[in-house]
């Protein structure tokens, strides 16, 4: 039985550093760590209040499922059945919709010194998805600062899954202000372009000469503001960068750096894109942990991720799930200073 009573477990390493994660959403509330000046910096946007996870309408810091990202018109065939889905985002399915993973309490399946394991049983047809999916998440702080994410799922129905974690880092500290001035480099030639209602055109677009370009490091506000109509359709970087050399193993995705902090970070995945979100729609509705609200780019997100709208566009890597298979995926999200 699903205990329904807010919790947040803390992790502590061998350097102080802190994870707090959050049984509703599965969410990440705190990475809290030292910077270059001695000080003590909590990186992730969250709530003041433990209560307002339950109306966390942004996604900060939660465990995004069943379909992270958007399915066009909430709709995909699957074993030559036709799925329709909850839309949530205009005539879209975005994130698992209304009441996808990011709204569901998760249970307790472990919680030792470094690790904390929580698990979800979603029910056939949630919010329109088929099978009755079992899915569980560790978290993992290690003493040399990493956080190690591993998602593992199965299925009594062929499905489609895709997961991620949505937080949003500003590498200064949540209270910082805007996050535009970190340094930003992706290990990706190319997105997946989209259209106004975010959904991608099925084909690659190569970043060389785009404001998409962070295969060397420049600052998230280099080119935000550039006239391009990708930038206008996503109101600033929402799109998913297709990541070089993917072959399921752990990888190096992508680095951003405070300006002011010094705090690195480094993310690896064992997926094939990673979605940049600059917070272009983050509105001051609830306040962030510091009592400041979590304003417009006051943190970005870089969602390790199977490609959005997969299930309708055959040439993107697969997010099928069968029944008898387990899904695994792994990301790791590494602190230096």
């Amino acid at each position: 039985m699903t205990d329904n009573t807010l919790k947040e477990y803390e992790l502590v390493n061998a350097l102080g550093t802190t994870l707090g994660i959050c049984n509703y959403g599965a969410a990440i509330t705190k990475i809290c760590l030292t910077d270059k000046n001695g000080q003590q910096k909590d990186l992730v946007l969250g709530f003041k209040d433990l209560d307002d996870y339950k109306k966390n309408d942004r996604f900060l810091g939660v465990t995004v499922g069943r379909y992270a990202n958007r399915i066009a018109n909430a709709t995909f065939e699957l074993e030559d059945v036709t799925y329709k889905l909850n839309p949530n985002n205009s005539i879209n399915s975005l994130h698992g919709g209304h009441k996808g993973f990011h709204h569901q309490f998760w249970n307790l399946q472990n919680i030792e010194k470094n690790k904390v394991k929580l698990s979800y049983v979603s029910p056939d047809l949630e919010e329109g998805f088929p099978g009755n999916l079992n899915v569980s998440v560790q978290f993992e702080l290690t003493d040399l600062n990493e956080i190690i994410i591993d998602y593992t799922a199965s299925t009594d129905k062929t499905t489609v899954i895709n997961l991620t974690n949505h937080a949003y880092f500003n590498l200064n500290d949540e209270s910082s202000g805007t996050c535009t001035q970190h340094l930003l480099q992706i290990h990706a030639d190319f997105i997946t372009p989209i259209n106004n209602s975010g959904i991608p055109s099925g084909k690659l677009m190569a970043v060389l000469n785009t404001a998409f370009d962070f295969r060397q490091p420049k600052t998230i506000s280099q080119d935000i503001n550039s006239t391009d109509q990708q930038l206008e359709f996503g109101s600033g970087y929402d799109h998913n960068f297709v990541l070089k050399n993917y072959d399921t193993s752990l990888q190096l995705a992508a680095a951003a750096i405070g300006d002011l902090s010094g705090i690195k970070l480094e993310v690896f995945t064992t997926e094939p894109g990673l979605q940049l979100y600059t917070g272009n729609f983050l509105t001051d509705t609830a306040l962030g942990k510091s009592g400041k609200p979590n304003s417009y780019r006051t943190g970005f997100c870089l969602e390790t991720q199977h490609f959005p709208d997969s299930p309708n566009c055959p040439q993107f890597p697969s997010t099928v799930l069968n029944a008898g298979e387990t899904f695994e995926s792994t990301t790791v999200y590494k602190f230096t200073v």
